[in-house]
């Protein structure tokens, strides 16, 4: 059976890879609904964006959610640096003609959860965590009813990119993640650790290319812009793909290698404010909390993503 999952999102051009991959996928994952957050870009645009991957997939009666605008606790830092003005930046889309839900979208994860079979649904969080622990904190007894937490968020070995100790996402809302990791919600995490070492490199962006499709030339020229920001930041061979190791651990979870550790969220300190304080080497007595990936088969990685974004 097909796995549910609800996406929660800030797109972001990986954010629009992953969400691409998922709908792709529909043997393996069943997109009850896809929740916008403020993160790579505001809400307006995040929620924006959203509906108009929906369509580059043919699919406008995926139902997409509008919820927070800002942190739990802090003000919004974005990153246009990285993802352009539009947080799409690279193809030229047009703008969406499908409708945005009036429902918010914490009151639609509430209702799902409450609704589907307990332990059928999974939460796929792609940017900052806001709305997840916004729901948790608003509705207590939706907790126990989800089935597991993938995300992407956190570092390890590769520690920060937005400061030099905290990831964008958990950064943003380290209060909001903060929440998440101490649920008790079983926790997969895609750390840069991993999505680092999957990098759309020329050859394997010339592939999708050459799917010769609406959805493969959008994918190319979205990595082509999203690329140069990682190239001449890390001198890297191309841009990780982020996101989309959330949707392909769905598909593939052999692809993928991590440990179960205990991991927390810095709060509080100046220096490390949004660290994911990863115990990899397991130096503490603090329980596991998280499935912490480590390592991804990029090849198998890239082949899954090349043959899916083909079905379009």
């Amino acid at each position: 059976m097909a796995r549910k999952i609800i996406i929660d999102t800030d797109p972001g051009q990986d954010d629009a890879v992953a969400i691409l991959l998922a709908l792709a996928s529909p043997e393996e994952i069943e997109v009850l609904g896809i929740t916008a957050v403020a993160g790579n870009v505001p809400l307006p645009l995040t929620q924006k964006n959203s509906r108009i991957v929906c369509e580059l997939a043919d699919r406008p009666d995926v139902k997409v959610f509008a919820g927070c605008d800002a942190p739990m606790k802090r003000k919004l830092h974005t990153a246009e640096h990285v993802h352009g003005k539009t947080g799409l930046n690279g193809p030229v889309l047009p703008d969406p003609t499908m409708p945005l839900q009036d429902q918010h979208a914490v009151d639609f994860i509430i209702e799902t959860l409450r609704t589907e079979p307990e332990g059928t649904v999974t939460l796929c969080p792609l940017g900052p965590l806001t709305n997840i622990a916004t729901a948790f904190e608003k509705a207590p007894d939706i907790v126990s009813r989800v089935q597991e937490i993938v995300l992407m968020g956190g570092a390890y070995f590769e520690v920060g990119n937005i400061t030099p100790a905290a990831e964008f996402n958990i950064y943003v809302d380290p209060e909001a993640a903060d929440i998440v990791f101490k649920s008790g919600i079983p926790l997969v995490v895609m750390p840069l650790d991993v999505t680092h070492k999957v990098l759309a490199t020329r050859p394997r962006i010339e592939a999708i290319r050459a799917l010769d499709t609406k959805v493969g030339h959008a994918v190319a020229e979205m990595t082509d812009f999203f690329e140069r920001f990682d190239v001449e930041k890390y001198g890297s061979l191309g841009g990780p793909l982020h996101d989309p190791c959330v949707t392909a651990y769905l598909i593939r979870p052999e692809i993928f290698e991590g440990r179960h550790i205990n991991v927390e969220i810095e709060t509080s300190s100046e220096l490390t404010l949004g660290m994911t304080v990863a115990d990899w080497w397991r130096v503490t007595d603090r329980a596991p909390n998280a499935l912490f990936i480590g390592s991804a088969d990029d090849e198998a990685f890239f082949d899954l993503l090349t043959e899916r974004l083909g079905r379009f």
